[in-house]
């Protein structure tokens, strides 16, 4: 399994084109995503997640393409496609279903098929392996076997990258397991741990960004509560995280294809195992609901005359800061809601992509920052490094006269503002 492996990997994006890299410095791998226009820039160096830089994907060795056929060769398959959530918050496993009819028809006997897309506890081998099964003609565990190695990429984080992270592995066999843990272990500084089975792994995907996706929610209801007592929750943060084990959450908007739908991956296991989750349910609540709360405190800050529009301008639309991601953020709930209070919005992102932003979310980006003015508010909603890098006189030329600053991540706490810009922060 180990010697020579010809390894592909299914799926492009932000997990999928790091890992190929990464093991193209070691191993023969083919690169696959269905969308043409990705395998395309690619090809020329153009990363548009900007998680790999230009020389060294023009530099790697990787064959990134579009064709199904180039998968015939490979011996092990990595599937690293999206699993989202529905409209309801139920698992939407369809890219998954997809990416195993594809492989599936190119699954050699003796291959071995490694998922890194969360799932849920048993998505593996209940639902991929038939799947895989029915698209090949071949009997997993016998012709072909599974493994699990849950993906940990975190967008924009330049310390925590694939090669240096610890990797979980688990096998369909002990024999499988090892030789992932070998193959993965090649490329990673972090070592290999190989997990009790691939529905551990599976469990351990799953829990772990649902307790980040419950800390914060801790952040955010304590951030209710100070807002009503006249308190700064970075204030009273500042303080508490003096204290060696106080875990250093922030609030704000938890969105993004992670934290913001894992734990309804976790609900959907439970609920079909008959737990009712109230804990994991319960923070997602207090999350999902934020941008509604945040976009009612600016109002009242605010304080407009009754019956008039007020201009407001928006600082980023992406989930995360520096990222250009735009899935599943949940600035664009802080923009519906200013706008069922009444307010004209205007949203600027300098990394987002007008034509994805306006695909995803009818929005229509702001051109250049320069050219902005004469707002009656602005909220810092994606602390993006322009933005954070704003002078309090840059602030003010974006304002009217007795305009609001709304910081919702605090990142301008220690500017002076002049008497005539009021501020609001969380």
């Amino acid at each position: 399994m180990i010697d020579a492996p010809v390894i592909s990997v299914v799926g492009l994006g932000y997990v999928g084109l790091p890992l190929a890299v990464a093991l193209a410095r070691h191993y023969d791998v083919i690169g696959f995503d269905i969308d043409r226009v990705r395998i395309a820039a690619i090809a020329a160096g153009d990363d548009r997640t900007g998680e790999i830089e230009r020389a060294v994907l023009l530099a790697s060795s990787l064959r990134a393409t579009s064709d199904p056929a180039a998968l015939d060769r490979a011996t092990i398959h990595i599937v690293t496609v999206p699993t989202p959530v529905t409209d309801g918050n139920q698992p939407d496993l369809r890219a998954l279903f997809a990416a195993c009819a594809t492989v599936g028809r190119a699954l050699r006997p003796g291959a071995t098929v490694v998922f890194e897309s969360t799932v849920y506890p048993g998505v593996t081998e209940d639902l991929c392996g038939p799947a895989l099964e029915r698209a090949s003609g071949l009997t997993a565990g016998r012709d072909f076997f599974l493994g699990y190695s849950p993906e940990r990429i975190n967008p924009g984080d330049r310390t925590h990258t694939v090669d240096r992270i610890t990797k979980v592995v688990a096998g369909q066999t002990p024999e499988i397991a090892a030789g992932l843990a070998a193959i993965y272990g090649r490329i990673t500084s972090g070592g290999t741990f190989i997990a009790a089975s691939i529905r551990t792994a599976e469990a351990a995907k799953a829990i772990e960004n649902a307790q980040r996706d419950l800390n914060i929610a801790f952040i955010n209801e304590v951030t209710m509560i100070f807002n009503r007592l006249g308190l700064s929750v970075h204030d009273v943060l500042e303080a508490s995280e003096t204290k060696w084990n106080f875990l250093a959450f922030k609030p704000g908007l938890v969105g993004g294809h992670c934290i913001g739908v894992d734990p309804y991956y976790l609900a959907h296991c439970a609920q079909a195992a008959g737990h009712a989750p109230e804990i994991i349910l319960a923070g997602r609540r207090i999350n999902d609901g934020m941008g509604a709360y945040i976009a009612g405190a600016i109002m009242r800050a605010l304080d407009a005359p009754t019956g008039s529009t007020p201009r407001l301008l928006v600082l980023g639309l992406t989930f995360k800061e520096d990222v250009p991601d735009l899935r599943n953020s949940k600035v664009i709930d802080l923009i519906e809601g200013l706008r069922r209070a009444g307010a004209a919005v205007t949203v600027h992102d300098p990394l987002a992509d007008p034509d994805e932003a306006r695909a995803l979310y009818g929005i229509d980006l702001a051109g250049e920052f320069s050219t902005l003015a004469g707002f009656d508010g602005l909220v810092a909603a994606v602390p993006h490094a322009l933005y954070r890098d704003l002078s309090a006189d840059a602030l003010g030329t974006l304002l009217n006269p007795g305009g609001l600053v709304a910081d919702i991540k605090g990142i301008w706490r220690k500017h002076a503002f002049p008497a005539a810009i009021r501020r609001w922060q969380l």
